[in-house]
């Protein structure tokens, strides 16, 4: 893989050589702010010709506002600055000549566009999927096929984003551990309570979801994918004058096999020193999902074959809510405080599982029904007090966060199996059980985080965190027995966990010469963590310190091209119920089981960038995982014909990807936007005594389409298709669907109506198995995919009042692993 990282680095030199420039002629350079003086970064320089604005080339500033044209002919010119959200604005004119070959302008002040934000959010609406240099956006808020979804279902249309539906797994570019945030803060959840939350989470109520492979040192070191972070929907901003109240509100239905409804209010109230904001949305959805599963199990020379199917209606309700207050105490100083939370309650009152046993001559010997019930209820309240301090207007800024989160979970299952023969008749007595599960997660976390520019030097960061987690777990276990239920000490289980996280960062980021920027960071992170199973009385301490290095360089070759590469170190604690060594049945046949002595997964990265005009691009990249955790290991009881999954600790996982992402403009009504991710999976690890190796090639397509038909219509229609692939221990088969969806505005375009329809052939399902010593098992899974809805959006009061702050919480990391979706 050296040979590959060298040959990486010829490529840039090679491609840097072949478009290098004519000798300089003139040199302007100059900087780009707001009213207030306070630079911005990412602005549209145009260099054009004085008496015809004709573009002679284009820049983009810097993270301070700072700018550059090379080589400029002698010539009459000005300098204009474009941006979304301000009016543009140009220099006066200038000469470069033989007495004028190094020009520095006085800085161009840009004013926020208020009068006609209307007009340009509809001339200026961003694609579905927008690729940017450092990461891909998601943008979810004016989507006509993601409205009325939720989080999961719209990150499934995600370029390279792989959902394994029957195990709940999230995967990017192949590879598991991604970490998710919803604006800017970890959640502490385990996979499958981060794919529970993101069910539970309207669209209607995201604004974006920003895909970011490789975070700087200012993140936390967890995910070794990467960050996926869902930005929640805020009012639109507006001068400091604007004062006044606004919202939206939305309300929707659905339907597939079952009803769905959704409703949300945003509200945004700004006078003097006060800005007050809030949301609350409520959905139902009624939907199913149903499983087939084979096993063939041999043992002492013989062979069992089972065949399990399994329908799981289930209801959602669901309450979210967020509100705070912002205080403007001056102009450098704002305070404020922030409430978010939810209330979900998850409920399968009629599952049913089928089982067909047979023996080696393919007889039926037994024949298992079991009946589920589940109830989990899962509530969340969050507290934030934020703190920023602006000290001179132009970027150099602390600011400070102190949280509060808890999380209350009850699930409760009770299982019924009946054991028939196959006439009917019963051949062994019916076993009652339940289990209930009380549990709860207290997280506290603090960060500061300092903003130092350096002038045309650069930009220094640094910052400190500190977070504290506690859960307890109390799995009751029981069986009824003559009547009367009786606790079951041998599955019965108690787990306490801790953890605390100590870390500090600091980062730079400047530029070597006028076309080469760099960022370099270091964070350091201290582990102390235990895990105490009362019942079993095992007890798992750990401590570690770890050090994670990022760095970034970025060379501007010409006007048009671009080349990134970036480093990086990341890490990945278990779940805290991963860990838990609870027994959960699914029936007398099957369960899943926590393992506490998971170890940390450290990931080093690599990855290279070539962008064209801003909009193609082309990334290449390689990472190893140590001590990979998988999901859903595969393990065998044979003489007891029992199969479950635990979590578990591979040695390596060796992953290469190739994503490319290009825009195609068919014509003046129809866009496109495109992506195709492959990628090289290598996992290798000695196994229940054997040496398990296997890779494999696979790939990722995704393309949107836009349609503006006018009278206030707009169409969209989009498709993804996953290959076939390997995770762990399983061989899944290729999936895909597609969506398609109509819009039109109303109401002088305050209000909106959607109507999509999501995967019409109903094409979308899980197929997957596992072949390994003697494990032998297929899966194959299937939910409610195919769903039609319907979505109308009103938008009133004063549009332009300036919105609430988007900041990021400290415990936003901590509540990622926490537990706290539903089924």
């Amino acid at each position: 893989m050296r040979t590959f990282i060298t040959s990486a680095l010829m490529i840039c030199l090679t491609l840097s050589a072949t478009f290098a420039q004519s000798p300089v002629k003139g040199r302007i350079s100059g900087k780009v702010a707001d009213a207030a003086g306070k630079s911005l970064e990412f602005v549209t320089m145009m260099l054009v010709k004085a008496n015809d604005s004709t573009l002679v080339k284009g820049a983009i500033s810097d993270v301070n506002g700072n700018y550059e044209f090379d080589g400029i002919a002698a010539g009459q010119y000005r300098v204009a600055a474009q941006q979304l959200g301000y009016r543009k604005n140009f220099t006066t004119p200038f000469a470069v000549d033989a007495e004028h070959t190094s020009i520095q302008l006085p800085a161009i002040q840009m004013a926020e566009e208020s009068k006609n934000l209307a007009e340009v959010k509809v001339t200026a609406k961003k694609p579905f999927i927008e690729q940017q240099i450092d990461r891909t956006v998601v943008n979810v808020e004016n989507s006509i096929v993601a409205s009325g979804s939720n989080a999961l279902e719209v990150l499934e249309k995600a370029p390279g984003v792989t959902i394994d539906r029957q195990n709940d797994q999230l995967q990017l570019k192949g590879k598991s551990g991604v970490l998710v945030m919803i604006d800017g803060k970890q959640t502490y959840l385990s996979s499958q309570e981060v794919a529970n939350l993101l069910k539970n989470t309207p669209s209607d109520n995201i604004e974006k979801i920003e895909i970011i492979t490789n975070p700087s040192a200012k993140y936390d070191a967890a995910g070794n994918v990467g960050i996926i972070n869902i930005k929640m929907k805020k009012n639109r901003d507006g001068g400091p004058q604007n004062f006044g109240t606004n919202g939206t509100l939305t309300a929707g239905v659905g339907y597939g096999r079952f009803e769905k409804y959704n409703s949300a209010l945003s509200l945004n109230h700004r006078e003097g020193k006060i800005n007050a904001f809030g949301n609350y949305s409520y959905f139902h959805n009624r939907r199913f999902q149903s499983n087939e599963i084979d096993r063939v199990i041999p043992y002492n020379g013989t062979v069992t074959y089972f065949n399990q199917n399994s329908y799981r209606p289930n209801n959602i309700n669901g309450h979210n809510f967020r509100g705070g207050i912002d205080y403007f105490i001056s102009k450098k100083s704002t305070f404020g405080v922030l409430a978010t939370g939810f209330i979900n309650d998850w409920q399968q009152p009629n599952g049913v599982n089928h089982t067909v046993i047979r023996n080696a001559d393919r007889e039926i010997t037994m024949m298992p029904t079991t009946n589920v019930s589940v109830r989990n209820k899962w509530t969340n309240l969050t507290g934030n007090l934020n703190y920023k301090y602006d000290f001179n207007g132009k970027g150099r800024e602390l600011t400070a966060d102190m949280d509060y989160s808890r999380f209350n979970g009850d699930s409760y299952n009770n299982l019924v199996t009946r054991y028939t023969d196959a006439s009917n008749q019963t051949v062994k007595p019916t076993e009652n059980v339940r289990n209930d599960m009380p549990s709860t997660i207290d997280i506290w976390a603090f960060k500061a985080d300092y903003v130092h520019p350096m002038g045309k030097s650069g930009k220094f960061e640094a910052g400190v965190k500190s977070s504290y987690v506690q859960s307890d777990n109390d799995l009751v276990y029981q069986n009824l027995i003559d009547s009367r239920w009786i606790v079951d000490e041998t599955k019965s289980n108690r787990f306490k966990y801790l953890e605390n996280v100590n870390a500090a960062y600091a980062s730079f980021a400047g530029k070597i010469d006028q076309k080469t920027s760099i960022q370099a960071g270091l964070r350091v992170e201290q582990t102390h963590s235990k895990g105490n199973s009362v019942t079993l009385n095992k007890i798992v301490d750990r401590s570690y310190t770890n050090l994670f290095p990022t760095f970034f360089v970025s060379r501007q070759i010409d006007t048009n091209n671009v080349l990134n590469l970036s480093y990086s170190r990341r890490i990945d604690r278990p779940n805290y119920q991963n860990l838990n060594p609870f027994v959960f049945y699914l029936d007398p046949y099957t369960y899943q089981q926590g393992n506490p002595y998971l170890k940390p997964q450290f990931t080093n990265s690599v990855q290279l960038t070539h962008v064209y005009k801003g909009a193609f691009s082309t990334s290449l990249s390689y990472s190893r995982t140590n001590d990979v955790i998988v999901s859903e290991v595969p393990g065998q009881i044979a003489e007891k014909n029992i199969t479950y999954v635990t979590s578990d600790n591979l040695a390596t996982q060796d992953n290469v990807s190739l994503t490319l992402s290009f825009p195609v403009r068919v014509s003046k009504w129809w866009t496109m936007q495109n992506n195709v991710t492959g990628y090289y999976n290598k996992f290798q690890s000695p196994y229940l005594g054997a040496q398990y190796n296997v890779d494999f090639v696979a790939f990722n397509l995704y393309s949107s389409n836009n349609f503006v038909l006018g009278k206030g219509f707009s169409a969209e229609l989009s498709g993804w298709y996953n290959s076939a692939g390997v995770y762990g221990f399983y061989r899944y088969q290729p999936q895909g669907a597609f969506s398609i969806g109509v819009q039109k505005t109303v109401l002088d375009k305050k209000g909106t109506l959607k109507l999509n329809i999501n995967d019409p052939f109903w094409l979308n399902q899980f197929k997957g198995r596992a072949n390994y010593q003697d494990i032998n098992f297929g899966v194959n899974a299937r939910w409610e995919s195919r769903i039609v809805r319907a979505t109308f959006t009103y938008r009133f009061g004063n549009q332009n009042v300036k919105a609430a702050r988007q900041r990021s919480t400290s415990t936003e990391a901590e509540r990622n692993r926490a537990g706290g979706g539903n089924n």
